[in-house]
């Protein structure tokens, strides 16, 4: 169950947050933007400590984030799990406290609190673990004891470790793949996948993976499932984790965002189909992980 305890002190002011300077695309030297989506819907683009979104008010999630991750000025903080809504949107177009109450639904961040908590100092390294817990920075996710969880969380842990050669940075592009059929739950729908794209320099030149998480439901009849679970107005069931490393032209063809920059640079080596499976369904070509030495760097 997910705990909705409320925090003491003062609700954060939109000029709370007029000073965050959000992501850098600059941050690796080569420059890596942040991707657009491919779809004309209107987004909003919020800025926080170390990372950026690009929000979408139709679905009250993030489409995109971008963050910074700097694995040489990381700090251990202690998560409190205080989540607010971003006051510089109506609380009406986020996703926030209501859908997580009396559920096993998890808020799972999209920019990881373990990764923005970095800074020349100990207080900046804290106003981004404060920042990391807007509700735009987190979409449902299965229940916190979800098998295959600890492995989509440590990639960013594994990836920054391989990215010594250019003072342990690492940029995270990540956003949940936003689709029609996602199943609806109190006002919103869920998204039953999401994406990943890690950019590192590597040999001098820069570099990325892919990396796409699928908690649909193991079922014979899918349809059928969901549309139980809407009838009864309850959450939708959804499966294990399953973490898959996806060429990064799949992930743009799955999640409607542009990456052409890093298409390129791809480590994967596989070859792309170009094309969008379902959820519960993957390309041939993509790699599901049982662990992170599966990762191919």
């Amino acid at each position: 169950m997910t705990d909705l305890s409320t925090s003491a002190e003062a609700l954060p002011t939109a000029q709370d947050l007029d000073d965050r300077a959000g992501y850098d695309p600059a941050f690796l030297g080569p420059a890596v933007p942040m991707p657009a989506t491919g779809s004309p819907v209107p987004t909003v683009l919020l800025h926080y400590t170390h990372y950026s979104l690009l929000f979408r008010p139709d679905r009250r999630f993030a489409a995109v984030t971008a963050h910074a991750l700097d694995g040489a000025r990381l700090f251990s903080l202690d998560r409190d799990d205080d989540w607010n809504l971003d006051p510089r949107l109506a609380a009406e177009l986020q996703a926030g406290p209501a859908v997580y109450v009396r559920n096993d639904l998890d808020r799972g961040h999209l920019v990881r609190r373990a990764s923005v908590s970095w800074g020349r100092d100990r207080a900046e390294a804290q106003r981004a673990n404060v920042d990391s817990f807007y509700y735009t920075n987190a979409a449902p996710q299965a229940a916190r004891f979800n098998q295959g969880k600890d492995l989509w969380l440590g990639l960013e842990d594994y990836l920054h470790e391989h990215a010594a050669t250019f003072d342990r940075k690492l940029v995270v592009l990540a956003g949940p793949v936003l689709e029609d059929g996602d199943p609806p739950y109190r006002g919103i729908r869920i998204p039953l996948r999401f994406w990943k794209v890690a950019a590192f320099v590597q040999d001098g030149a820069l570099a990325a993976t892919g990396y796409l998480l699928d908690q649909t439901p193991l079922v014979d009849d899918l349809d059928a499932a969901l549309a139980g679970a809407a009838a009864a107005g309850e959450a939708p069931p959804l499966g294990p984790f399953r973490t898959f490393q996806v060429p990064i032209a799949d992930i743009a063809a799955v999640a409607g965002v542009v990456l052409d920059q890093l298409v390129p640079v791809d480590r994967m080596g596989a070859a792309a189909t170009g094309e969008a499976p379902p959820p519960g369904q993957a390309n041939t070509g993509w790699l599901q992980l049982s662990s992170l030495g599966d990762v191919r760097l």
